[in-house]
């Protein structure tokens, strides 16, 4: 007996019983509910030769008697739809998010900044004691870096020393010497000529650690550090000033190039043409950016100045703070590929005693750029007139001025 409606006979079916179905046979009553059981209805409205009028379907449901045939299971159903057709996706959680980046972001800064620090810190060259100078003056407010550029050649090579044009003299003495002040009324840059008249004090060797009296003997100030180094520089200057030195800070020839180059080099008014054949200078007037190997030149020209050494400080101290403020600048700062070729340039070329921190270091920048800013005084040590070639002090100017420093007041001294 043939169970398909009226009008349908096996070869109305087809070479398949159904979608999906991998049998033979049509599939039973039982699975596909949508066929009646029994006699076919009648013709009738809303048929047509017998065959039942198709459910209508909506919003994908049919009616009648098909029990939802098509509800997407058949065929798996879909991946992260909706209307039923699987499981809904979540939305994106913004604030997690953002709380873990901000996470990981402050987390890399932190990593970051402590191995810069540490990195930084290593490359010190820690190598002046300040422990082996004797009877030192008392401690005054505020803080007092010696700054000195020697004119060492160490680590030159033959064509550095051709483009530097420093020659190839041994040894080291210094090229400029000043005492930075660093305090609650605005820092104070003051030169102190390296021919100034000075006496040599008694002093401890720094190699020998044998004592030396001093026998009033006076000399220029350049000649204590050529006889025993930094350790009586200082020890020179305090005993001739009364003013304790805290730090001490020397760059060579290389190294001062090689800062100058890192930072891009360092914007200069050049007040003058400057022609001079001993330190190679050959600038035009006026503004322009000066490289390393022009801004060596610039610092150590003398015979091309009208007040010879006295207004090679002058240009020592302007350039000094230019340079401090290139350094500081966002730039340089907040630049990786400048801050640490001028990081490494900078501290592979100090020389610093071994109390020096980088905080220290840091503080001596800003308060070099702060003179330059107009937050500061810069000045020459005051002159009395010279004798033999050596360069006097004004001693009672010298006296107050070293009693304002170490009372950390503002300075009112002037000199030349």
């Amino acid at each position: 007996m043939n169970d398909w409606p009226e009008a349908w006979s096996d070869d109305n079916r087809g070479g398949r019983y159904g979608r999906g179905s991998a049998s033979a046979q049509p599939e039973s009553p039982r699975v596909m509910r949508q066929v009646r059981r029994g006699r076919p209805a009648p013709p009738g409205p809303g048929t047509y030769g017998g065959v039942p009028q198709q459910p209508q379907y909506v919003d994908g449901r049919g009616s009648g008697g098909y029990d939802d045939y098509n509800t997407g299971q058949v065929y798996g159903g879909g991946r992260g739809g909706g209307d039923g057709y699987g499981p809904q996706r979540p939305a994106p959680d913004w604030r997690r998010r953002i709380k873990w980046t901000a996470i990981t972001l402050v987390t890399v800064l932190f990593v970051t900044t402590v191995a810069t620090y540490f990195w930084a810190d290593s490359k010190l060259n820690r190598e002046v004691d300040l422990s082996k100078v004797i009877e030192r003056p008392e401690k005054g407010e505020g803080t007092n870096y010696l700054i000195v550029g020697s004119d060492s050649r160490e680590g030159l090579s033959d064509d550095d020393k051709k483009r530097l044009r420093t020659g190839s003299v041994d040894g080291k003495r210094t090229d400029s010497v000043m005492v930075l002040h660093t305090g609650d009324n605005g820092p104070t840059l003051i030169s102190l000529p390296r021919d100034s008249n000075v006496e040599i004090p008694t002093f401890k060797g720094s190699e020998s650690g044998k004592t030396y009296q001093g026998t009033g003997r006076q000399v220029k100030l350049n000649a204590a550090y050529a006889e025993d180094g930094p350790e009586l520089l200082v020890r020179t200057v305090e005993f001739n000033t009364g003013l304790h030195i805290d730090h001490y800070v020397e760059i060579g020839f290389g190294g001062f190039a090689n800062i100058v180059d890192a930072v891009g080099g360092v914007e200069m008014d050049i007040p003058q043409d400057i022609k001079d054949t001993k330190s190679g200078a050959d600038l035009k007037k006026g503004k322009q950016t000066l490289n390393g190997a022009e801004a060596l030149a610039f610092v150590r020209t003398r015979y091309a100045l009208p007040g010879s050494d006295l207004d090679r400080t002058k240009n020592q101290q302007k350039f000094l703070s230019a340079l401090a403020g290139q350094v500081a600048t966002p730039s340089t700062v907040l630049n990786p590929f400048r801050l640490y070729p001028t990081m490494g340039a900078g501290l592979d070329s100090l020389i610093v005693d071994k109390d020096m921190g980088l905080f220290d270091l840091a503080d001596m920048f800003w308060s070099m750029k702060g003179v330059s800013g107009g937050e500061g005084t810069s000045m020459n040590m005051p002159l009395a007139g010279s004798t033999g070639g050596n360069l006097l002090w004004d001693k009672d100017k010298v006296k107050q001025l070293v009693n304002q420093l170490n009372n950390d007041e503002k300075v009112t001294v002037t000199g030349d």
